[in-house]
C-alpha cells in the first residue's frame, strides 16, 4: 500500500464557506482515480467540516458539495 496525499478545495452550494485542506489516504500503487477520490473527501472530510461550520440546524448533503483537487502526491510523511 501506497500513502498520498492531496490539496483540494470544497464548496457548498448553500454554506458560503470554501474548504482548502490537504488529504491523506492508502491505496495500491498506481494510477489515481480522481473521482473516486473526490468521493472519499466528500464523505470523510468536507460533510463534517460543513456540518461543523452549518451545526444542527441545518442538513448537509453529499450532493451539495463540489470538490476540486489541485494536485496529488506520494506522501512519505
Amino acid at each position: 500500500m501506497t500513502t498520498y496525499i492531496a490539496q483540494f478545495l470544497a464548496n457548498h452550494s448553500v454554506i458560503q464557506i470554501q474548504q482548502n485542506s490537504i488529504f491523506t489516504w492508502r491505496q495500491e500503487s498506481g494510477e489515481i482515480d480522481e473521482e473516486l477520490l473526490i468521493g472519499k473527501i466528500k464523505r470523510e472530510s468536507a460533510v463534517h467540516f460543513y456540518n461543523l461550520a452549518a451545526g444542527k440546524q441545518y442538513q448537509v448533503s453529499l450532493d451539495d458539495i463540489s470538490v476540486n483537487v489541485l494536485k496529488t502526491e506520494r506522501f512519505n510523511g
